[in-house]
């Protein structure tokens, strides 16, 4: 057995706070570029959109983070990660955007 592995999460849970962050500030300061560009007047039903999506995309940056730095931190395997790990995050987006808008019934 060996006992030299990582374990599964960080041991300073800190060091997911900040992937977590970036992986939310993407989509919040789009969807918040789209709100303030609408003509017409905040509404309440966008709350979900601001709160769910932003959600999606810290899951997205945690799964990012602990792929391709701390549990395939080198070699080809991390490549691979790397690579998996984008496609996950787009795919948790692209999963809370749908499940945001099906809430609201702006999903159609």
């Amino acid at each position: 057995m060996n006992t030299n592995q990582a374990p599964f999460l960080p041991r300073n849970l800190k060091d997911l706070l900040l992937p977590a962050v970036l992986g939310a500030s993407l989509p919040l300061a789009w969807l918040a570029f789209i709100i303030l560009m609408k003509e017409d007047l905040f509404e309440s039903w966008m709350y979900y959109p601001l709160v769910i999506i932003p959600l999606g995309g810290a899951g997205g940056g945690l799964f990012f983070y602990l792929m391709g730095f701390h549990w395939f931190p080198e070699g080809n395997k991390k490549l691979i990660a790397v690579i998996f790990s984008i496609i996950f995050y787009f795919f948790s987006l692209w999963i809370s955007a749908v499940t945001a808008f099906a809430i609201t019934g702006h999903w159609n």
